[in-house]
């Protein structure tokens, strides 16, 4: 079985209308447009389940200017996309903080 764990991160934007969604097309059956960013894949060694993907995913999600997370544990893959490039370093020590290894940027 694969598991997979993403965590997406949005600003509520609450100026630009009401409710808890800031206007944005939350119960509306409008699809919102896919994040603009940088997206970079890493390769990361020691996951193995949904709980790995989580830690990952939660840790890299509390750097600044991360907008979306998506770890799979089977590919030892994670995609992160982001406002700008992300240091590698702060990368590092996120992945580290989750217990876990960046091997680096996944060719």
């Amino acid at each position: 079985m694969t598991a997979k764990t993403e965590i997406e991160i949005t600003e509520n934007d609450s100026a630009s209308g009401s409710g808890c969604c800031g206007g944005h097309s939350c119960g509306t059956g409008e699809a919102e447009a896919p994040a603009a960013g940088v997206t970079t894949v890493y390769e990361v060694s020691g996951m193995t389940c949904g709980h790995c993907e989580g830690s990952i995913s939660a840790e890299i999600s509390a750097l600044a200017g991360v907008t979306s997370v998506t770890a799979v544990a089977a590919t030892g893959k994670v995609t992160v996309v982001s406002e700008a490039p992300l240091d590698e370093a702060a990368v590092r020590a996120a992945v580290d903080e989750a217990g876990y290894e960046l091997v680096g940027q996944a060719a």
